[in-house]
């Protein structure tokens, strides 16, 4: 099962309905409205309704919700709250182990049960952002393959800097080994490439936003969580195919169909020997150009 195009991802707090409405007129894939980090303890069940009144608002699988963790006695209000709404993706934070994804997928199940919706119909996304869930990274990945639901799994770097006693910085070379065993787990396990971290040293900088973003992009990341509106256009573009890779994918897949119609094994494309491996990948630039396309916000 696929999951819907997510190049962003924007965080709104689940205190704010205003907020989660100016972030729907904006071009980001997904909206996530917070449960979690963003609303204090006092404020979760005014946050679960204003939760309730949006999934109601604006149908459909564009508005994503980050629950509490499933060790915090948050985390079966949230689901509870959730149940009868038509959920479209769940964002689980400090998933760790493969009993986690287990315990999260009968939650789910009950979940769906309760509010008369299809098995498995939710989608799952997994926050790895501690130390022990990076060394499960694989484990984490491979049980979530498994499941008959849309999984993937995104990077938290603030949990994971502050479990490693570590600071973020600007060039955000101490997350290189993160992203790779992340991105190289989830693609292991057949899962499509992880969403990446926010950028959040400084939120005023987008040349190193865009920096940051082409980071993760090199390391087989697919998308990137937002906590700022100016990080969407940036990130939307860095995410998706230019209009020179799209022509030259283009151009690379009918010399391919030629070639084979004329029984011919040789293909050269623009002085590039072109192979089986980079048709596939052109194959993929296509599609990620017409999805882009299709879930643009009207």
């Amino acid at each position: 099962m696929n999951f819907p195009l997510m190049r962003t991802a924007l965080f709104v707090p689940g205190t704010r309905p205003d907020r989660v409405d100016k972030a729907m007129a904006t071009q980001a894939d997904t909206v996530i409205i917070d449960l979690e980090d963003a609303v204090p303890p006092e404020q979760k069940a005014q946050a679960r309704q204003v939760v309730r009144d949006k999934l109601a608002e604006y149908p459909g699988q564009r508005i994503m919700v980050r629950c509490n963790s499933r060790g915090t006695a948050f985390f079966e209000d949230d689901l509870q709250a959730l149940a009868g709404n038509k959920l479209g993706t769940l964002f689980v934070p400090k998933v760790e182990t493969r009993r986690d994804i287990d315990a999260v997928n009968d939650a789910l199940l009950k979940l769906e049960k309760a509010g008369g919706l299809p098995e498995f119909s939710v989608n799952l996304l997994c926050l790895i952002e501690t130390a022990l869930a990076l060394e499960n990274a694989f484990a984490i990945t491979s049980q979530a393959a498994e499941l008959p639901r849309a999984c993937m799994v995104a990077f938290g770097a603030a949990d994971y800097a502050t479990d490693m006693g570590i600071a973020l910085s600007a060039h955000g070379r101490e997350l290189y080994f993160p992203r790779y065993k992340i991105s190289n787990a989830s693609h292991a396990a057949g899962l499509p490439g992880p969403i990446g971290t926010p950028y959040m040293y400084d939120l005023q900088d987008l040349d190193t936003c865009r920096s940051d973003a082409r980071r993760a992009w090199e390391l087989g990341f697919t998308g990137k969580l937002c906590i700022h509106p100016n990080q969407i256009d940036i990130c939307n573009q860095v995410f998706s195919p230019a209009q020179a890779e799209l022509a030259f994918a283009q151009k690379v897949i009918e010399a391919f169909e030629q070639t084979r119609e004329l029984g011919q094994g040789v293909l050269q494309v623009n002085g590039k020997f072109i192979d089986k491996p980079v048709v596939e990948r052109c194959r993929r630039i296509l599609a990620l150009g017409q999805a882009a396309v299709a879930s643009s916000p009207q």
